[in-house]
């Protein structure tokens, strides 16, 4: 008995996607945003190497998510040896992505403090003080007591 090749490729075609969504497996690892709690876990551990894994992980799935890459600059930066040049690197990601990003804008700027750019550190401040709209939100009075013990420790 031959089957006509064409109604064979049109059962095979209409077949496949069914066929194959049992091998498809229900549970395709952490979303992204699974990443980020997991990350954020690891963060409150001092578990640096942990954080990292899970935040480099999401940054390959979502390169486009400024939360991953202002919580990589701020793993990057908190580690035992800190990497201020990769900190930068997600932070700028981060203002680039979102330019409103209270978290990263307070973050650059106390990476900045760590490399005696207190100018820098500064800028941000008072765009932290633009964005909030006062003094009083948590991420200005954070970079504002940072800077400030930064030039009592560094005074000139």
């Amino acid at each position: 008995m031959k089957i006509n090749l064409s109604i064979l490729l049109l059962a095979v075609a209409l077949a496949g996607p069914a066929a194959f969504a049992a091998d498809t497996p229900s549970n395709m690892g952490p979303t992204v945003s699974e990443r980020l709690t997991l990350a954020r876990s690891a963060i409150a551990a001092k578990d640096w190497a942990r954080a990292l894994n899970e935040l480099n992980t999401a940054a390959r799935e979502e390169p486009r998510n400024a939360d991953v890459h202002n919580l990589l600059g701020y793993s990057n930066r908190k580690q035992a040896t800190p990497n201020l040049p990769k900190a930068f690197e997600h932070y700028k990601m981060a203002l680039q992505i979102d330019p409103k990003h209270k978290g990263a804008h307070e973050y650059i700027g106390a990476a900045y403090l760590m490399d005696n750019k207190p100018t820098e550190a500064a800028k941000h401040l008072a765009m932290l003080e633009q964005l909030c709209g006062n003094k009083t939100c948590e991420e200005y009075a954070d970079l504002a007591k940072s800077l400030s013990d930064y030039k009592a420790k560094n005074p000139g």
